[in-house]
């Protein structure tokens, strides 16, 4: 396991336990090594030169900053290693390898948050197929949802996903800072709702589910709440653009 972060935390204590060895943790920082290697009962190291020959696979979790950089140096002299990255905007072509592939599990990921793996859509894909139907039957371990995608597809699902998942997550930390600072009404208010919408689209496609004032196009109501926001013109622009996109897609 290359990387020790969110990522590289939960895929690794999933294939762990699902009886896989990880035989070597690797991180920058000793700190973040030796606690993940802890965890999987493995070994640590902070030198990709010390990592150790004769795995089945070496699993890339690192941010996209570093990818290239890494993967070169864990390719020097070991042309046959294969490498397999984790990340959804990242063509296979960045690892230099000629044995090489990709599996994405498609969630949001925190160290601390534990999450059902076998509810998680993989993607896989590799240069070679012997090396696709291997990370198909690898990624089989541990969820029940795989699936092969290529790097253009992939591309697309990571911003599917940061719309759904990351510009949704922003709104609510934008709706907090709202409440917080108009009457200090706790976020947990808001719970309910946020629940029930999710609910909703499992159900209902999206675009059915969607309702509030810009479906309507209800002025009295936007120009009201435009308003408010006459302090923030940063939020007046993000309400005017997602209203405006709400209106045109419903």
């Amino acid at each position: 396991m290359i990387g020790a972060g969110n990522l590289a935390t939960n895929i690794g204590k999933a294939l762990a336990g699902r009886g896989h060895d990880l035989l070597q943790i690797y991180s920058r920082t000793a700190e973040s090594a030796e606690r993940l290697a802890a965890l999987l009962h493995s070994d640590a190291t902070t030198s990709l030169a010390e990592v150790k020959d004769g795995a089945d696979l070496y699993l890339v979790a690192v941010k996209d900053s570093v990818l290239a950089d890494v993967a070169r140096q864990l390719a020097e002299g070991h042309p046959d290693r294969l490498l397999v990255h984790t990340a959804g905007s990242m063509p296979m072509e960045t690892l230099p390898t000629r044995r090489r592939g990709v599996l994405y599990p498609m969630q949001t990921f925190s160290k601390e948050r534990e999450v059902n793996f076998r509810e998680i859509p993989c993607f896989v894909e590799a240069s070679e197929t012997p090396d696709t139907e291997r990370l198909k039957t690898l990624a089989q371990t541990i969820s029940d949802k795989v699936y092969e995608a290529d790097s253009e597809q992939r591309k697309y699902l990571h911003l599917a996903a940061v719309f759904c998942c990351n510009f949704v997550n922003h709104c609510y930390a934008l709706s907090e800072k709202l409440l917080k600072e108009n009457g200090g009404l706790p976020f947990d208010v808001m719970l309910p709702l946020i629940d029930e919408t999710a609910r909703k689209v499992h159900e209902l496609s999206p675009q059915k589910a969607q309702t509030g004032p810009a479906v309507r196009w209800d002025t009295n109501v936007m120009e009201k709440q435009l308003q408010l926001l006459k302090d923030k013109p940063e939020l007046q622009d993000i309400y005017n653009v997602l209203s405006k996109s709400i209106h045109l897609l419903t």
